[in-house]
């Protein structure tokens, strides 16, 4: 019988992931209420959209502190060595996505202008879904 062979062992492995997961879900999935917001917040007058921006930020920056620590927790777990040269492949490649996420973001929230902003927040966020998407390849 299947349940009775299945056994659950939460503990340190699975807090980790859940804490990963979560942030991720913070950071990746925030940003895309942020956009769907977007042309609501701009008819309820000047300045609510930067408002919403403003709130926004004070979860989603700890929300990718939180990812960055939980993903260098991830790497002290693994055993790199036994890893193939195509998930390392990945793996730099979900860390190049990791660092422009961040950057665009950082760089979206100090853009003076509509492009600039615009460009920004459109780096940031396909960084950050790529980096999803490498998350997602590399535990599978």
């Amino acid at each position: 019988m299947l349940a009775s062979t299945l056994t659950l062992t939460p503990g340190v492995d699975t807090l980790r992931l859940f804490l990963h997961v979560t942030a991720a879900a913070v950071w990746v999935g925030g940003q895309f209420v942020m956009l769907g917001l977007l042309p609501t917040a701009r008819q309820l007058g000047d300045g609510a959209a930067q408002k919403l921006a403003r709130a926004f930020a004070r979860l989603s920056w700890p929300a990718f502190a939180l990812l960055v620590i939980t993903g260098a927790w991830n790497m002290m777990a693994l055993q790199s060595s036994t890893k193939s040269t195509g998930w390392n492949v990945v793996f730099s490649i979900k860390m190049v996505m990791v660092i422009l996420a961040g950057l665009g973001a950082w760089l979206h929230g100090r853009a003076k202008s509509k492009g600039g902003t615009a460009a920004w927040g459109s780096i940031a966020g396909t960084a950050s879904l790529l980096a999803l998407l490498g998350g997602v390849m590399l535990a599978g």
